[in-house]
């Protein structure tokens, strides 16, 4: 089992930056798949961006891809979201998640086996 927490997220202007953090414990972070997905007021919960258990392979949302970075380090427990270029539709409550089977429908939330809380993203126009 393992336990997620988010952090990192802010009030930030268009245009801007922001680095989200999900900070792992419990055993064998490295066997998991992990993702970020975000939901905002009123709207389905949908997918981010994934990377597989190593980091080396990595998928976007359309809407973020060129914009957002995932990235991860076992040593650390921790997978990182660098988002770019922030538009005010980013504007969300972003979440972790973690994968132990390696699902091919990583886009699917309910194919995630562990969440965390949430961290709350608010792009000002």
């Amino acid at each position: 089992q393992v336990q997620l927490v988010e952090s990192g997220g802010a009030l930030v202007q268009a245009g801007g930056s922001l680095s989200l953090s999900c900070a792992a414990s419990g055993r064998l972070f490295s066997s998991y798949a992990m993702a970020w997905f975000r939901q905002a007021p009123g709207k389905e919960r949908e997918f981010v961006a994934h990377c597989n258990w190593s980091g080396h392979r990595t998928h976007y949302a359309d809407s973020v891809q060129g914009r957002f970075t995932i990235s991860r380090d076992n040593d650390k427990n921790t997978v990182v979201l660098q988002m770019n270029s922030l538009k005010p539709e980013d504007t969300a409550v972003y979440y972790c998640a973690a994968d132990q089977t390696w699902t091919m429908s990583y886009m699917d939330h309910s194919k995630y086996d562990y969440w965390g809380q949430g961290t709350q993203v608010t792009v000002s126009s």
